[in-house]
């Protein structure tokens, strides 16, 4: 096979335009990650909680996720401001055995940022995410896993990170007996 000249210069010349574009997204990325802008899963930090150890066959429980998001951030409500922005969500994939009611979600505050011309609906601070269940009588016992999804944006008043979706796990002792069951995480779950 022959080369023209033409073509293999064509061909360096794609090499360094593909070359120098690999460049200054390298710079760049190097340039943000000193900037100090956090990555979206450093500015949530959750913890999950269960209100009972063990919970019992046949009685309702809770999980909590408990999220503290970083000073001079906050996230979007669950009742959002606009359409266009993404909701805080929290969703699982119940093993068989579980029912589970719909989240309670706090209620937002609103806050003005000068990047918006309405006040926004989000939280900032100390968040707690709750989701009744149950163990239904066919329920496995012992330590059983419940896989759980958080979904938020993160923002600050000079930049919107992209939504991230962070994967949780509830470990949930499960007793066939209603008279073992106990409450626990009464921080969490303050007796009625």
């Amino acid at each position: 096979m022959k080369l023209s000249g033409f073509g293999l210069a064509r061909g360096i010349r794609r090499a360094e335009i593909l070359a120098t574009i690999l460049a200054i997204l390298f710079f760049a990325a190097a340039a943000m990650g000193q900037s100090g802008v956090p990555s979206a899963r450093e500015v949530v930090s959750p913890d999950v909680f269960v209100s009972a150890e063990p919970a019992a066959r046949g009685a309702p429980f809770q999980l909590a996720v408990v999220f503290k998001i970083r000073p001079g951030f906050h996230v979007n409500a669950r009742q959002k401001s606009a359409d266009y922005l993404i909701a805080t969500d929290l969703r699982t994939e119940l093993p068989a055995g579980f029912k589970a009611g719909a989240v309670i979600y706090p209620k937002g505050e609103l806050h003005t940022f000068t990047f918006s011309k309405t006040p926004l609906n989000v939280y900032q601070g100390t968040v707690t995410l709750r989701m009744p269940l149950t163990a239904l009588p066919s329920a496995p016992t012992g330590p059983q896993q419940i896989p759980l999804k958080l979904r938020y944006q993160a923002c600050s008043t000079e930049v919107c990170l992209p939504p991230v979706t962070i994967d949780l796990q509830a470990t949930v002792n499960i007793t066939s007996s209603a008279a073992a069951a106990r409450p626990a995480h009464s921080e969490v779950f303050p007796a009625p």
